[in-house]
């Protein structure tokens, strides 16, 4: 491999720990994606067929085991026969036919051996989820692009200095006035689990539709202050730098809900007696930590924690609400985006460089 070769090798490995693998020219979903989701694959591909086949402990669940994996296994052999590869080989191009053998196969077993039909027919459908959830975490780099906002969460923090001074204030003296209150802390006790969760999730959904809705214009923003050369970016590298922007400011939000949670934890355990809990709650709560301050009891219960969270899931939404209408932030949110990926652009024009000295068509190609 020459030195322009490895080169390429190297910039390509740095777009991937950007969180940006879609700057690859070439990355193609059968060899770059699946192929490097096969070890996850292939647990889930085994457990599956544990959970299908183990009905009982039975000599015949045990026959019936060993015949399932003699199956899967010769599918997947005679796959690899066919395609020119060794019988037991790692594939190295996972395409539709292997596609297709990880989301039937399993769930042929159930069917065929103990015609369980929904069984198999709910195995079908999770297993393409499975399969657009791997590529979504390998193709758009999901997990490479939580890293490196991690990395940068406090330089982004920083750049939103200003609407964290105007939001957080009058965040605080609602939330202060609410979590005080009676009906706030029976709305949130006496609902069932899975209803208190749904509601929580509700708040998340909605302030990742209020971010959702500025990243077409974050990106135009980001793209124009940025040097690329003569190629602009195809679809799927605004797609992937979208999902920067919004993983950036969602990592923000929850910054701020996790603060605000804290903060009622702490103050609620501190001010809000068991005579109190009392007197606000329908009914009794579950004492999680329980320790001695001063003489005092302070406690810290399962009504609080699920109050704190509600409150905190309401300040995600109102933060994420306020990030959206604020110019401000939004100026300065592109401009430290725009600052963080100067050097990945700057790659990414030395790496389209290399690859033309190379012969290889770089220009993207797309319908208009």
């Amino acid at each position: 491999m020459d030195a322009d070769a490895r080169r390429i090798r190297e910039l390509e490995r740095g777009f991937r720990r950007d969180g940006l693998p879609n700057l690859i020219v070439d990355l193609s979903a059968t060899e770059d994606i699946f192929t490097r989701a096969v070890p996850f694959l292939a647990v889930v591909f085994m457990l599956e067929i544990v959970n299908a086949l183990a009905v009982n402990a039975s000599w015949a669940s045990l026959l019936l085991a060993l015949a399932g994996a003699v199956v899967l296994l010769g599918g997947f052999g005679l796959l690899n026969v066919l395609r020119g590869r060794r019988f037991l080989a790692i594939p190295q191009r996972f395409g539709i036919p292997e596609l297709v053998v990880f989301v039937t196969l399993p769930a042929l077993l159930p069917v065929v051996f103990g015609r369980q039909f929904r069984f198999g027919v709910t195995t079908v459908l999770v297993n393409v989820a499975i399969l657009v959830l791997a590529y979504v975490v390998v193709g758009f780099g999901l997990i490479f692009i939580v890293r490196w906002v991690v990395v940068r969460l406090f330089a982004l923090l920083g750049g939103s200095m200003i609407v964290l001074v105007r939001a957080v204030p009058l965040l605080l003296f609602f939330s202060l006035v609410s979590f005080f209150t009676t009906e706030i802390w029976q709305v949130f006790t006496t609902t069932g689990l899975a209803t208190f969760w749904t509601a929580v999730g509700m708040f998340v959904l909605l302030g990742m539709g209020f971010l959702a809705v500025r990243l077409p214009g974050v990106v135009r923003e980001v793209l124009a202050e940025s040097h690329l050369g003569d190629v602009p970016l195809r679809r799927r590298e605004r797609v992937n730098l979208a999902l920067v922007a919004l993983i950036s400011e969602s990592l923000q939000v929850g910054f701020v809900s996790g603060a605000v949670w804290l903060f009622y934890v702490l103050l609620g355990a501190l001010l809000v007696s068991a005579d109190v809990r009392d007197a606000w709650l329908l009914q009794p709560s579950t004492v999680v930590w329980d320790v001695a301050w001063f003489g005092e009891r302070v406690q810290v219960t399962t009504a609080l924690l699920r109050v704190a969270t509600g409150v905190a899931g309401f300040a995600g939404l109102y933060y994420a609400v306020t990030i959206l209408v604020d110019s401000a932030y939004r100026d300065q949110f592109v401009d430290t985006l725009t600052e963080e990926l100067r050097d990945t652009f700057r790659r990414r024009a030395e790496y389209l460089g290399l690859l033309q000295r190379q012969g290889a068509a770089v220009a993207p190609v797309e319908p208009g």
